[in-house]
């Protein structure tokens, strides 16, 4: 097992950053963690944010990649920083391919030239398998690629371009390929959106919760199991490998939002809206985690039925928290 002094996590304000950052001061106090952020908006970290060495950086400038590579000098990098709304990205698919693959190529391209030598990892996304055939599910990690976003098409870009500079420049490079996991600090993913709606419901600021597509198939993990398994990829993982994430808990949105509505305190009215409907969507994502499990000995510990409730009370946390500020102004 590696062990970091130092590491460095790219887009740390961003929320799955954040989780990361606290998950590392929860469980390795004695690592120092430094992260880069791009804009002032230090909510998600607010709490721990004392605890972090924040650099400012914009990923698309290359000077300031160096920057960052220098003053933090890493042992591991954990690269999370991406433009990752998959909705927005049929709106902006210009910007939002550009700014992921530049922030991409900055910052392996300043590692490079730095010559510094950390375990980096590449955080993508199972969004770059696309619609897969039930004949090849499980989805392994040697399934074939083809997007169906633009979002996962910048992801793609990414999953390649780290795989180059592994090969050609000997770059100790790691790809995680997430599945579907609970995160209560975006709302504009499918399940944080609903839960957002229901908190919003239960205190009088919403009256109906609004949905999208309900008809495919998720696995999903707990945010905690999430960020472990980013932790176990840098510290046991394999160089050169590329790792699928999942869980083992199949479910179909419908029932997902079925249970969520369940927990709510308040009698939750749901309806369609189309403008929530992708113009291609992913039915199904069964994924293989199998060969992650063996090299790590990873494997989720949080049942879904806890992690649910969790989920929506830290969403009502930020509802509260959302009122507070509101009423401030």
């Amino acid at each position: 097992m590696r062990k970091f002094k130092k590491v460095l996590i790219t887009g740390i304000n961003g929320s799955g950053g954040s989780y990361l950052s606290e998950y590392i001061i929860k469980n390795n106090p004695k690592v120092k963690i430094f992260g880069s952020i791009r804009s002032n908006n230090t909510n998600n970290i607010s709490k721990f944010k004392k605890k972090i060495n924040l650099i400012k950086c914009d990923l698309n400038k290359y000077n300031q990649c160096v920057n960052l590579v220098s003053k933090s000098k890493p042992d591991a990098i954990f690269h999370l920083a991406s433009s990752a709304d998959v909705k927005r990205s049929f709106d902006y698919p210009y910007e939002i391919i550009l700014n992921n693959n530049n922030c991409t190529l900055n910052l392996l391209e300043a590692i490079r030239v730095k010559k510094i030598d950390p375990i980096i990892q590449i955080c993508s996304t199972s969004e770059v398998y696309g619609q897969v055939e039930k004949k090849n599910m499980p989805i392994k990690e040697d399934q074939f690629i083809k997007p169906i976003n633009p979002y996962a098409v910048s992801k793609t870009f990414q999953d390649l371009l780290a795989y180059n500079y592994y090969l050609n420049y000997n770059m100790k490079i790691i790809i995680t390929r997430m599945f579907t996991y609970i995160n209560a600090r975006r709302i504009n993913l499918f399940a944080s959106h609903w839960a957002y709606q229901i908190a919003k419901i239960e205190f009088n600021q919403a009256k109906y919760l609004y949905h999208g597509n309900l008809n495919s198939s998720r696995n999903i993990i707990d945010i905690d199991d999430a960020m472990e398994a980013y932790w176990l990829a840098a510290t046991k993982g394999k160089i050169g490998e590329i790792y699928n994430i999942g869980g083992t808990k199949q479910i179909k949105l419908k029932d997902f939002l079925k249970k969520l509505v369940k927990l709510s305190n308040k009698k939750i009215i749901t309806k369609l809206d189309k403008n929530l409907l992708r113009k291609t969507d992913i039915n199904t994502q069964i994924p293989s985690s199998t060969k992650f499990i063996k090299d790590t000995k990873w494997k989720p510990k949080i049942n879904f039925e806890t992690s649910l409730i969790n989920f929506l009370n830290e969403m009502r946390t930020k509802v509260i928290f959302d009122l507070k500020k509101r009423t401030k102004i």
